[in-house]
């Protein structure tokens, strides 16, 4: 791929092609060479126009969460918290296994480990991965408060029974397992919703 000095017209396609990047090596196995490749710019235009790896990591996050991961914000404007388990956990499959992106999830196999100079992207991730849990469970207590839920549910554990079902679907994707057996696992799983 021909480098081209960068140009801000480019500037979505860039970051596209960084989070694809990200999304598929990592943040540490992502180098300088294979982002700026990807992302067709040299490394003095990255810089200039995104800052260091960190913070393109951090823009890159950004783009994931406001498209491939997209699907929480919908799901938590479901009418019922069955429904947003349900559409949470269906996003996950979808987004986590679809051929034409890197299989898992960017936001939980990213930076699970990593050594001393990707530790704030760990955090970075970990804090991602909590703030998704957390607005779950504000909207289990909505369920709990309007009925949806019965009264003796507990919102935290939910959200973290949900999120913990999704983050194991996302590292089973990246295992290759199949969309039809994560699908039944999904259904298997919320099999025990709390009736209201």
């Amino acid at each position: 791929m021909r480098t081209l000095e960068f140009r801000i017209d480019h500037t979505d396609e860039a970051l596209e092609r960084a989070m694809l990047v990200f999304w598929e090596h990592g943040y540490e196995g992502a180098s300088l060479a294979t982002l700026t490749e990807a992302m067709g710019i040299s490394t003095t235009s990255m810089y200039a126009a995104f800052g260091n790896k960190e913070e393109l990591f951090r823009k890159a996050l950004e783009r994931y969460t406001e498209g491939p991961s997209a699907y929480l914000d919908r799901a938590l404007r479901e009418p019922t918290a069955l429904g947003t388990a349900t559409a949470i956990l269906a996003g996950t499959i979808r987004t986590t296994t679809s051929p034409a992106r890197p299989q898992g999830c960017m936001g939980v196999q990213s930076a699970l480990a990593v050594g001393d100079s990707g530790q704030a992207v760990r955090d970075l991730l970990a804090a991602w991965r909590n703030n998704g849990c957390c607005r779950l469970r504000q909207r289990f207590q909505e369920a709990v408060d309007d009925g949806d839920l019965p009264p003796q549910a507990d919102p935290a554990l939910l959200a973290r029974y949900v999120t913990t079902l999704a983050f194991g679907i996302a590292v089973q994707a990246a295992s290759d397992v199949s969309r039809t057996e994560l699908q039944a696992t999904a259904d298997a799983a919320l099999r025990n919703w709390p009736p209201c």
